[in-house]
């Protein structure tokens, strides 16, 4: 240690001790955390429910670039929220500083229990079946064979995450480039099909040609279909204390990254169409593969790879975030302690990565996440809709409170209604699905005052928490870390001044 750093611990002593989360997350790697966390398997697997869904080309193209449009809206409300309330948990965080406990808790606890678990797994087990699709050319990988491989990522990817922040916004990187330079072999593979001619599925005298009666219900599906492959555009804000210069790199990170998946997708699905025809696409249950396997000839493998390592990269964008809710949860008392804390010399959340690893395990064991799809988009979009409502909210009850960045009101409002909308009638074209959707969030009320509002438990209770806190703290070796004085002086000088 060098005399400069001794004067500096002697002025101050708790500067160098110090246990935070560290601020390692720049500009390029908060863009990377966004494409790689929307650029999933959700591209690879959505266009066939989008065109199912819209019933024409034509349609299905224009509900992905809207979809895209929505995300942007969205995307701008949060970037208010995210440097006025700088704390990591995104919309749980907001939630529960603008409407309280209970509806945050309600929040956090579809998250924990079925979003980002099933999300997860989901993700995982399309890695290994595009892993092991060249070993099982002719028949399905074996079903304990993909539940393995899954099992063993998440496994692999925990480790990294619980060792370095730096190595997995690294891993972000390079997978997050690696995804985008598939999508853009896709693309210019399509773009030299249409410049030789092969573009008759697109003209618009056959794009608009509908397979059937299209209904407004349908449409609603179509949107929540492309909302499953666009879902992801809010995650920096869960990390939003591990990003350095928050007040500016998160907007501009959501400026850049939105727009740019938007236009990737947008043209990913004129690549798929410019090569397989609407009943092509329909009967495929891998778009990408069947692309390559039309144009790609003996290089068609390429596919399955890429999306593999889209895959894998999803995963840990997912991983790398849905810990940080975990933590936030913890933080505000809505979770156990242990999941607040993190460890001495990493400063990674290890017991919330632990949980979101054990619940991710849990689900790919049942089997059934692919039909757990369709409640989590209506869990996630009812999510997007209560937090902007949330912004509203706040305007209103807080004038004073300071805003570095104010969104004119007819975004959010803009938002709303679309929101508003399309949960209507896709609770009017699926209402079982969705029913189902508010009984797995509503679930957590009697959780909520049982474990969060009764405050006069049992002794025994108390102690029993302790004693396992105090076991998890010497098994990984974690603290509770310091808030960032920093960040949250502007926020509570407001309330202060409110």
């Amino acid at each position: 240690m060098g005399d400069k750093e001794k004067k500096e611990k002697d002025k101050d002593p708790s500067k160098s001790d110090r246990v935070t989360l560290k601020k390692e997350i720049g500009l390029m790697s908060a863009c990377a955390i966004i494409i790689g966390n929307i650029i999933g398997s959700g591209i690879f697997i959505s266009p066939k429910g989008v065109l199912e869904h819209a019933g024409s080309v034509g349609l299905s193209l224009i509900v992905w670039m809207l979809g895209g449009g929505i995300c942007t809206l969205g995307s701008m409300c949060y970037a208010e929220l995210g440097v006025t309330i700088p704390k990591s948990g995104g919309d749980y965080s907001y939630v529960t500083e603008i409407f309280g406990g209970l509806v945050g808790f309600l929040l956090l606890w579809s998250a924990v229990l079925i979003m980002y678990p099933t999300t997860l797994a989901v993700i995982a087990l399309t890695f290994s079946n595009y892993v092991l699709q060249p070993a099982f050319q002719n028949c399905l990988p074996p079903y304990i064979a993909t539940r393995l491989l899954a099992t063993i990522c998440i496994l692999f990817l925990t480790w990294v995450n619980c060792s370095s922040v730096r190595w997995a916004t690294r891993i972000q990187d390079v997978f997050t480039v690696g995804k985008l330079l598939a999508l853009a072999l896709i693309i210019v593979v399509g773009l030299v099909q249409i410049c030789r001619g092969h573009y008759d599925a697109l003209r618009p005298s056959v794009a608009f040609e509908f397979s059937g009666d299209p209904s407004v219900g349908q449409i609603a599906l179509a949107f929540l279909q492309a909302s499953f492959a666009y879902s992801g555009w809010n995650f920096l804000n869960y990390v939003t204390e591990e990003v350095v210069e928050p007040r500016k790199n998160l907007p501009r990170a959501i400026y850049i990254s939105i727009p740019l998946v938007t236009l990737v997708y947008t043209m990913t699905n004129i690549a798929y169409f410019s090569s397989m025809t609407p009943e092509e696409l329909l009967a495929s249950n891998a778009v990408a593969v069947t692309f390559g396997e039309k144009l790609l000839g003996i290089f068609s493998w390429v596919m399955p790879i890429s999306v593999a390592l889209s895959t894998f990269g999803g995963i840990n964008g997912y991983l790398f975030t849905s810990s940080r809710l975990c933590f936030s949860g913890a933080r505000e008392g809505h979770l156990p302690y242990l999941l607040a804390m993190i460890h001495l010399k990493n400063c990674t959340p290890i017991p919330a990565l632990l949980v979101c690893c054990i619940a991710t395990i849990i689900i790919l064991c049942i089997g059934e996440t692919h039909n757990l799809i369709n409640y989590v988009s209506f869990i996630n979009y009812l999510s997007y809709g209560v937090t902007i409502a949330g912004l509203l909210y706040l305007r209103k009850k807080r004038p004073h409170l300071h805003r570095p960045i104010k969104v004119n009101m007819l975004i959010p409002i803009s938002y709303l209604i679309f929101w508003a909308v399309l949960l209507c009638f896709s609770l009017y074209s699926e209402p079982v699905v969705c029913g189902l959707g508010m009984v797995i969030m509503l679930t957590g009320v009697p959780v909520y005052f049982i474990g969060v509002h009764w405050k006069n438990k049992p002794k025994w209770i108390y102690r029993v928490v302790e004693r396992v806190t105090y076991m998890g703290q010497k098994l990984c070796f974690v603290v509770f870390p310091q808030e960032d004085p920093s960040e949250t002086e502007p926020l509570t000088a407001s309330k202060v001044n409110d």
